[in-house]
């Protein structure tokens, strides 16, 4: 990746900060100074230092689990002044970033982490990890309809799929399902049950692979273990950094 994405990756700057760090000649990569911000590095194989210093972080990966309220939008900033994801994280020391983004009208889990290698991992299409959505929706939804859902459904040039569809409970107003998918594509679910006649009125993600939101309340955030970390993603293999669990 690029060095400004890495500085990024890494929480040491945002991504403008880390451009501005470059091209002021302020960023060293073992011991030599370089001005390129898409310079082409992998982060976690080499010594960074910003004006002499090896950038503040923690010695170990950081994954946080986050319950984003509604109202929130999942950057460091923004230019339309609403509230971020960074608002609720004040009083964690270390920078990080979060793994994959949910929309302003969106609650639910989000992963945020100072780990590059989980974070791509986690966000690697060919990953396919789950994502667990508990969704209301506007009016009585058949099976039919959910079937639909399942085979995928071509909307604007992109095909769109869900993994598995539920049916929690359906009035003549309102249905409440569980839809799980496995891509990351922007506003899928929204997108998925609008095609089926559907809007979404309520969104919230409940469980990125084994990592569950529980009781965790809006707005709050907790430290994820090593030893979650494996059992919820047990197929995850560049463990070079992460602590084995004890």
């Amino acid at each position: 990746m690029s060095l400004a994405r890495a500085l990024s990756k890494l929480g040491v700057a945002s991504r403008s900060e880390a451009r501005a760090l470059i091209a002021e000649g302020r960023v060293a990569i073992n011991g030599k100074t370089i001005t390129d911000p898409a310079r082409r590095v992998t982060p976690e194989a080499l010594r960074i230092t910003i004006d002499g210093r090896t950038p503040a972080r923690a010695t170990e990966p950081i994954v946080v689990a986050l319950h984003k309220p509604r109202g929130y939008v999942t950057t460091r900033s923004d230019p339309e002044g609403r509230k971020t994801v960074y608002d609720l994280l004040t009083d964690l020391p270390t920078r990080v970033v979060p793994v994959g983004r949910l929309d302003l009208a969106t609650s639910g889990l989000i992963i945020l982490t100072n780990d590059t290698q989980l974070a791509n991992w986690l966000t690697d299409p060919d990953t396919a990890i789950p994502r667990v959505y508990l969704v209301t929706v506007e009016g009585r939804i058949e099976t039919q309809a959910i079937e639909q859902l399942t085979r995928g459904i071509d909307v604007r040039d992109q095909r769109l799929v869900a993994a598995r569809v539920e049916l929690r409970k359906a009035s003549s107003q309102e249905s409440h399902l569980t839809v799980t998918l496995t891509e990351g594509k922007n506003r899928e679910v929204r997108r998925l049950l609008e095609a089926v006649g559907h809007p979404v009125t309520r969104l919230r993600r409940v469980q990125i692979g084994g990592l569950e939101l529980g009781d965790l309340a809006p707005g709050r955030w907790r430290k994820v273990s090593a030893a979650e970390v494996w059992a919820a993603f047990p197929s995850y293999s560049p463990r070079k950094r992460m602590p084995s669990p004890k």
